[in-house]
């Protein structure tokens, strides 16, 4: 693991033991948690996030330092936990304050000698915005929200939605993200996926532009592209990818419309739902998803 990575890991930790702290009793260090401590921080974290850790999990990333970083997904969870909405919002405002803390050392050391021009910086810098507009930078990344994984086996198309103006058009590259810089303080834009729902995304300057956007999987184009080619592997390998994702004894709700009622399905009765192209399926619409265990245990959808 890189120093740099090593470094916005630790503080990470830092900042775990310093939420769990504030209302709970244990030790400072979080090495050196152990027992109903972890237990106790296992229930504070689904509290608050809706997500959860094993106590491997824990063992192997909090008290010891491991060859490398954990999964995206569970760094985001870890990120919401202490505040922040997801793991590059954590290492973004981390590098900002490690940069004001050591600037501001230095302008202690130099305050004599720099007092002057630090009256002169402010009118400098009015004087540049003025003539410039604000560019704003938008940072986004997509992940399954199945798999809960970074989409970076195909690209995405990306279409920017601008008034008054033609549409832009841009890919995500290999980490599955896309930049784009605007002086307005809204973005609105088209995520178009082979295997994945079309979405559009409106977001607003604050305090964090970097977003991570999860994307629902098209079961039916995925079905249609395997039986329209014969190939039979792939669905069976869908059919064990789902397996595994859901709990046997989930909860699995169908919703009607109007609130006329709800049918309970079985695990079994759900994915061969998924895995047969019928219109129903191109008309399914999840409505709640909740995970324990990185496992779906409660799952709502509605057929339109």
């Amino acid at each position: 693991m890189s120093t740099e990575k090593t470094y916005h890991f630790s503080r990470l930790k830092q900042q775990i033991a310093a939420t769990f702290l504030a209302s709970h009793a244990a030790s400072k260090d979080i090495r050196a948690w152990k027992g109903s401590t972890i237990t106790d921080f296992q229930e504070d974290l689904r509290s608050k996030t809706k997500g959860s850790i094993s106590e491997k999990w824990f063992y192997t990333y909090i008290k010891n330092d491991a060859e490398k970083l954990p999964r995206i997904d569970m760094l985001n969870l870890l990120s919401m936990y202490v505040g922040f909405e997801n793991w590059n919002d954590f290492v973004q405002h981390n590098e900002i304050e490690a940069e004001v803390e050591i600037e501001s050392e230095n302008v202690r050391r130099s305050f004599p000698k720099l007092i002057w021009l630090l009256l002169l910086v402010p009118l400098l810098a009015f004087g540049v915005y003025s003539l410039y507009p604000t560019e704003n930078t938008f940072t986004f990344c997509f992940t399954d929200a199945d798999q809960r994984e970074a989409i970076t086996k195909i690209p995405l198309d990306i279409e920017v939605i601008r008034e008054n103006e033609s549409s832009l058009y841009f890919k995500t590259d290999s980490l599955g993200c896309f930049s784009y810089s605007t002086p307005e303080k809204e973005l609105k834009f088209v995520v178009k996926s082979p295997y994945h729902k079309t979405d559009t995304i409106v977001r607003h300057l604050n305090s964090s532009t970097h977003k991570t956007v999860q994307l629902q999987t098209d079961d039916y184009a995925l079905m249609l592209l395997y039986y329209a080619n014969g190939n039979k592997d792939d669905w069976q390998k869908r059919r064990a990818q789902l397996n595994e994702l859901i709990a046997e004894n989930a909860q699995i709700y169908r919703v009607f419309k109007n609130n006329v009622g709800i049918e309970m399905y079985t695990k079994k009765e759900f994915i061969n739902l998924l895995t047969i192209p019928t219109s129903t399926l191109k008309k399914m619409q999840i409505l709640d998803k909740v995970f324990a265990n990185e496992k779906i245990v409660k799952l709502k959808f509605m057929i339109q």
